[in-house]
């Protein structure tokens, strides 16, 4: 499953304990936040790497889960607690405590084509909120389902035409005939920097569309995706540590 969500248990919170012996200098710094980021992870280590949104890059000094290696360039959910400002390298901004983590659904934008069109899907959805932070574009969502897994896409449709200069993709949803017993939630990160390659510029306007429960028409959210010297604009968007299963791909 490309999604999980890891529960601290109390041998974790001994464990984290432990760790931070090491750390008690600056305990006294201690934060706790609750992000979401992005690793950094090519060398796979359990004391890993990883990136907020407003690009200050954190190192995993202690964790909950010694035996979690994440992959280079997943999406996460992290709670921490930050140990340290890091004041005499420049390689990371902070040293952190790794309370609790979630693996956020990291795709990347699908070009759609006849062929495709029947699995990708396009069943309703309901979007509680959508925004972009660093190279993503993050939804957060709520669908029906019972048993099966779902499928959420991002697509660039290249047989449809638009004249206002903006970047139309679809967010897609395929319930897989699954029944519409319980409510359930999701999160995904879509990664956006091919889009860099035609842009004129250091921002790209999007028009995302979607079909949503209890609406007529497709909605449609106008965002912008900001990059280059523009990207500094970011800030760190405050998440709740999710406690819902969900089997989404």
């Amino acid at each position: 499953m490309n999604m999980k969500k890891i529960l601290m248990g109390i041998f974790a919170l001994t464990l984290l304990v432990s760790c931070n012996m090491h750390d008690n200098e600056d305990s006294n710094v201690a934060n706790r936040w609750t992000s979401i980021a992005t690793v950094q992870n090519s060398g796979l280590r359990s004391d890993f790497y990883f990136r907020l949104d407003n690009n200050d890059l954190m190192w995993v000094r202690s964790t909950n889960f010694p035996n979690y290696v994440p992959k280079d360039g997943q999406r996460i959910i992290a709670d921490y607690n930050i140990l340290s400002v890091n004041n005499e390298s420049a390689l990371y901004n902070h040293k952190v405590a790794l309370v609790d983590v979630y693996e956020v659904l990291t795709k990347g934008i699908f070009a759609i084509t006849p062929a495709t069109q029947d699995s990708i899907g396009n069943n309703p959805i309901e979007v509680r909120q959508m925004w972009i932070g660093s190279d993503y574009l993050n939804v957060e969502f709520n669908y029906y389902g019972y048993n099966k897994i779902h499928f959420i896409s991002l697509v660039k449709d290249a047989a449809k035409t638009y004249t206002d200069n903006k970047v139309h993709l679809e967010f897609r949803h395929n319930a897989n005939a699954d029944a519409t017993s319980y409510s359930r939630w999701g999160v995904v990160s879509f990664k956006l920097s091919t889009l860099k390659q035609s842009a004129v510029g250091d921002s790209v306007n999007l028009v995302i569309h979607t079909k949503e429960f209890g609406s007529a028409a497709d909605r449609s959210y106008n965002l912008t995706y900001k990059f280059g010297a523009l990207a500094t604009q970011q800030q760190v968007r405050k998440m709740v540590m999710p406690s819902k299963e969900f089997v989404v791909e």
